[in-house]
């Protein structure tokens, strides 16, 4: 078994209660300005839609795709988070929740089969947790119906990935400027690094950092082609919780970044 998905496991549910009690039903700014009305979209959600809910946490996506109709199926491969997520609610009953490893092969295609195929799958703010990521596109292969969509968002590798810190700059000309800007010293190579998803997290988890190319290559190996694509900033009057966060300082600089691929082959 993978070291490095065990202590990624214990650390997820280790910070499950804290992560539910921050994001609840209504999740943060990221989620609700950045990722949901893109990924909504590029779902294209439709009433009774079958998706496949990709390391859930603690149902947050779950509940959006079942509120707007569709049936879903949903894991994660923390037991704490799987709990919490089945104590909030369930509109319509419309969601199945599992506890699964993304990384785990044939215990997906055990698990998922005999709910296929699904129209499309979805992974939010996920990807980058995993040790590896082919096991779910080779999997996804298997259960997509042909043409279907596999959405993710992620933390976007170019200016938010583990080793970049984000700036401020004051210079004087006869007036005081200040300029915003992210410095980033990795990218090219694959790494792993501690973080913290929420300030004052109980404990740290693992990011496993992939150069965008690694994440589009293992879908096109798979059989898939990339039909959709954004790049999602702050808009220049949101406000910054500290004075470097995210926000609209930093409002052309995206943080985030999402993908559609789209299964070509059977």
């Amino acid at each position: 078994m993978n070291n490095s998905n065990d202590i990624s496991r214990d650390a997820w549910n280790t910070n499950a209660e804290n992560w539910d009690d921050r994001m609840g039903d209504n999740g943060n700014d990221f989620f609700n300005i950045l990722c949901w009305p893109i990924l909504a979209s590029f779902l294209d959600l439709k009433t009774d839609s079958h998706i496949l809910d990709i390391a859930c946490g603690n149902g947050l996506t779950s509940r959006r795709l079942a509120a707007a109709g569709a049936d879903v199926v949903a894991f994660d491969f923390s037991a704490n988070l799987i709990e919490l997520a089945k104590l909030r609610s369930n509109p319509d009953g419309r969601i199945r929740y599992h506890v699964l490893d993304a990384t785990n092969e044939a215990q997906l295609l055990d698990i998922l089969a005999p709910y296929t195929p699904f129209d499309s799958a979805l992974s939010n703010m996920a990807l980058f947790d995993m040790p590896e990521v082919e096991p779910i596109f080779r999997v996804l292969r298997k259960l997509l119906k042909p043409n279907g969509a596999f959405v993710f968002s992620l933390m976007h590798p170019a200016f938010n990935n583990p080793s970049a810190a984000l700036l401020a700059e004051e210079w004087d000309d006869g007036q005081l400027h200040t300029r915003y800007a992210v410095k980033v010293s990795r990218y090219m190579t694959q790494f792993q690094s501690e973080g913290l998803a929420l300030r004052n997290q109980p404990k740290p988890q693992l990011y496993f950092h992939r150069p965008l190319q690694d994440y589009l290559n293992v879908a096109f190996q798979n059989g898939f082609i990339l039909d959709g694509f954004a790049e999602r900033a702050f808009p220049p009057e949101h406000p910054q919780a500290t004075a470097l966060s995210w926000g609209g300082k930093f409002s052309e600089i995206p943080p985030t970044v999402i993908i559609r691929v789209r299964l070509t082959t059977p």
